[in-house]
């Protein structure tokens, strides 16, 4: 199965670096996904959540505030403000997760009415999880 590279990365450093089966963002205009082998493009990204299908077809989100994203047809790379990755090896990693991405979504929350659709995906991403 082809695969492709995604990096994610903020001005604190690197969120997420792997090869992915695909990726869907927040674009400008709604969701969209990438596949290997997509056609290039640059775009702007608002806040949302990034799903990651990986390697062992499980699902990985990402909340973002805003960024940017080039995508050419073998790796995707996204550049973000601010983003908290929704995962954890135990209860208390995730409940860390989901505060920083309240702090998140609570500083973003004036600027973009797609927080509510946001929020419902980090609280269903929580409950796969936990």
């Amino acid at each position: 199965m082809d695969k492709l590279k995604l990096e994610i990365l903020t001005p604190n450093g690197e969120i997420f670096n792997d090869n992915v089966i695909s990726v869907t963002l927040p674009g400008e205009e709604g969701e969209f996904g990438v596949l290997p082998h997509h056609s290039s493009l640059s775009t702007l990204l608002e806040a949302g959540i990034i799903d990651i299908e990986k390697d062992d077809k499980s699902i990985e989100s990402i909340l973002i505030n805003w960024g940017v994203v080039q995508v050419d047809e073998a790796k995707v790379i996204v550049l973000v403000e601010g983003a908290v990755a929704i995962r954890g090896d135990s209860e208390s990693d995730i409940a860390n997760a989901l505060e920083d991405a309240k702090k998140l979504i609570n500083d973003i929350a004036d600027a973009n009415p797609a927080i509510a659709a946001a929020t419902a995906r980090i609280e269903s991403a929580a409950q796969r999880l936990l």
